[in-house]
């Protein structure tokens, strides 16, 4: 068998793209409760949100809110449009200003200041793919929110599918967005006690 007559007969994975995405939705494909995002064409499912994933999101865009209201977008599980395959929902997103043109479309990343994923047991998914994806389409900060360990681990600097900057701040210490660098939250004031 030549290598052209494998290739035609392996198995493809068919891509969704965002228009799609919308589109199925659109159509009650998707249940009321069900938690789904769009991550390089494929549908990804994301679990409940339990106590402590729900207390630290509410913690973080209290902190945001205490912040950069005014100077920022602050937008609590909503899409970020990353390109035709991917739209995923950051658990909270600081966007560029003014807030008025998010009411036609979501944030792109050349808007976005910085993604917040709150990982229970989704830390593998957000340091993985997720991580890729943000860092490939140039979303210049991204923080995961360890609950599990007690830090934020804090991502700057995308290069290509990895981010050049990592640093940590754990119970005790505070992080600042690059975006308002004389603001930092305090650690202990976003993870469950």
């Amino acid at each position: 068998m030549s290598e052209m007559q494998a290739t035609a007969e392996a198995p493809i994975i068919r891509r969704i793209t965002v228009a799609e995405y919308y589109r199925m939705a659109a159509a009650g494909i998707f249940g009321p409760e069900e938690r789904v995002e769009l991550l390089d064409g494929q549908l990804i499912h994301m679990p409940p949100g339990g106590p402590p994933h729900c207390y630290s999101v509410e913690r973080v865009t209290t902190a945001f809110y205490r912040h950069f209201d005014g100077r920022a977008y602050i937008r609590a599980q909503g899409p970020v449009t990353l390109d035709r395959w991917s739209e995923p929902e950051p658990d909270v997103m600081l966007s560029a200003l003014p807030e008025e043109q998010y009411a036609v479309a979501h944030p792109k990343p050349s808007q976005v200041l910085l993604v917040v994923e709150v990982a229970v047991s989704s830390l593998r998914y957000d340091a993985g793919a997720k991580l890729r994806a943000y860092a490939r389409r140039g979303v210049r900060e991204y923080w995961i929110v360890d609950v599990e360990h007690g830090h934020v681990d804090v991502y700057r600097e995308p290069r290509g599918e990895r981010y050049k900057k990592h640093e940590g701040a754990g119970r005790g210490q505070s992080v600042a967005p690059l975006a308002f660098p004389d603001d930092a939250i305090a650690v202990n004031d976003i993870l469950p006690p």
